[in-house]
């Protein structure tokens, strides 16, 4: 079983920058391989970016390549989501999950929302022109 929390999300003009922060809690946090998600209201959630549990691989959307960054530091239990030149059409509510079989799963990276079975209640991310 792994909790996670979300954090940081906010209202900033396009260009500006937030971190979210997603804390873990529970054993198999660095069994999990780790992802951030989006979801609009009507739309599918989709898959912002994902991150093994050893760091080596990592998944990023065509549209925020170049922008967003992913990574983890076990020792604290936290993934974060540098999110830079923030555009309008990024306006979501973003969530973190868990795929607890990132171990098992290795070397897959597994980047559909299927593959998450824990996640937070999000935190929503505003971007104004």
């Amino acid at each position: 079983q792994v909790e996670v929390v979300e954090s940081g999300g906010g209202h900033v003009e396009s260009g500006g920058s937030l971190r979210l922060s997603c804390v873990a809690s529970g054993r198999s946090f660095n069994n999990c391989n780790m992802g951030w998600f989006r979801q609009v209201p009507e739309n599918e959630r989709e898959t912002v970016a994902a991150l093994s549990w050893n760091s080596e691989k990592t998944y990023y959307a065509d549209s925020v390549k170049g922008r967003f960054t992913i990574s983890r530091d076990n020792a604290e239990r936290t993934v974060y989501l540098q999110m830079n030149n923030l555009k309008p059409e990024d306006t979501a509510v973003y969530y973190c999950a868990c795929n607890s079989r990132g171990v098992l799963d290795h070397p897959r990276l597994r980047v559909a929302p299927r593959a998450f079975e824990y996640w937070g209640q999000g935190t929503q991310v505003t971007v104004s022109p």
